[in-house]
């Protein structure tokens, strides 16, 4: 048998892919050394970023199994080395470039990434519950995908979306956890157990700064915000961060829900945000004999919608329309959610019905440049 070829198998190799950065390995210069020992003996030493890297384990099989598939290869060995300091310097110079390390991506005025803020007026109408299996749809569409859990009191996104890992750090680079192929950011990850969170304004607006900031999204196509009820603190932080984000408001069919979320929807009056559309959730519950039980009354969402057009003069929609499913709260305590646990069902349909809505729109030309210039007066 003939002896594999280096550079096949530094071919092979680029097709690894880094899970948490998503880039090939080659690419990152983790690649430290291929040796080719007798009768198709090869040894591959991988560098990781940090010594305590979680996915160091799929890292040693995806790299195993692409050296295997090269021909002459008999046997592979991977040893898994650590970056020097100066080498994850550069990693992370590869990565941001020169941008400053406070500067947040998404409020920059090239930036093609899609921000929604998913908001309510009020707890308990299923807003995060919306925002994961949003985010899953449309990863599940091609896009790249995050998700930025900004309930920092009330944070769920992590069970909610099945992530146990911690971030991992490289300089002051934050790499999130990839759950379902979505990127995911929350507070949770970061405290003991079921720790409560006791901050003031100051800090909570300087933790979302730094998940903006100081977190590796990578080049998404969109990244959803889980807001916290109400127009306090967070809201306001969102729109002084990123003035570019659309709002996407989340309501029940209930006049006491809709009475707020219309309140939550006016605060793109003062910030000069655009608002995306309305969801409304637990809109019915599907009875066996076929007939629908509104539970909560009818018409809010699409009575918010009409309200906040009229306020603001602007179009907005109501995306869709969310039935009262056990799926739904099974799939959020599982960490599967719907569109992937039970894809076929009513809720999961409708809300794939949204992300694609969501999917379909438009970058806003909102803070970028055109690229124009003043004519010149004829001579």
């Amino acid at each position: 048998m003939p002896q594999p070829d280096e550079s096949a198998i530094r071919a092979a190799l680029a097709s690894v892919i880094d899970p948490e950065i998503r880039k090939p390995i080659t690419e990152l210069n983790m690649v430290q050394s291929i040796t080719i020992g007798a009768q198709g003996a090869v040894a591959v030493t991988v560098l990781l970023t940090v010594s305590g890297c979680p996915m160091k384990e799929q890292l040693t099989r995806d790299t195993t199994a692409a050296v295997a598939g090269v021909d002459g290869v008999r046997s592979v060995q991977v040893t898994l080395g650590v970056m020097s300091d100066s080498q994850r310097t550069e990693l992370r110079q590869q990565l941001r470039g020169n941008a400053p390390a406070s500067e947040i991506p998404f409020a920059q005025p090239g930036s093609r990434t899609r921000v929604y803020a998913v908001a309510s007026g009020k707890g308990g109408v299923g807003k995060s519950s919306v925002t994961v299996n949003l985010a899953v749809a449309l990863a599940q569409k091609g896009l790249s995908v995050g998700v930025l859990d900004a309930d920092i009191y009330g944070f769920s996104v992590p069970r909610m979306l099945g992530v146990t890992g911690k971030p991992t750090q490289v300089e002051q680079m934050i790499m999130p956890p990839i759950a379902h192929d979505v990127k995911v950011i929350s507070i949770g990850m970061f405290t003991p157990g079921n720790t409560a969170v006791v901050w003031r304004g100051p800090m909570l607006h300087r933790a979302l700064q730094q998940f903006l900031a100081d977190v590796f999204w990578g080049d998404l196509d969109v990244l959803l915000m889980d807001l916290p009820p109400g127009t306090g603190d967070i809201a306001i932080s969102v729109a002084q961060l990123v003035p570019s984000a659309e709002l996407l408001l989340v309501t029940t069919p209930q006049l006491a829900a809709r009475e707020v979320a219309e309140r939550a929807g006016s605060i793109a009056l003062q910030t000069h945000q655009q608002i995306v559309g309305v969801v409304e959730n637990m809109s019915w519950l599907d009875l066996p004999d076929g007939s629908r039980m509104e539970l909560f009354g009818s018409g809010g969402g699409q009575s918010v919608a009409d309200s906040l057009a009229a306020s603001t003069g602007t179009k907005v929609a109501l995306l869709g329309q969310i039935p009262i499913d056990q799926h739904v709260r099974e799939g959020g305590d599982a960490g599967i959610p719907v569109v992937l646990s039970d894809p076929d069902s009513p809720a999961a349909l409708a809300l794939r019905g949204v992300a694609d809505a969501l999917a379909r729109r438009q970058h806003s030309l909102v803070g970028r440049s055109l690229g124009l210039a003043p004519l010149s007066a004829p001579g």
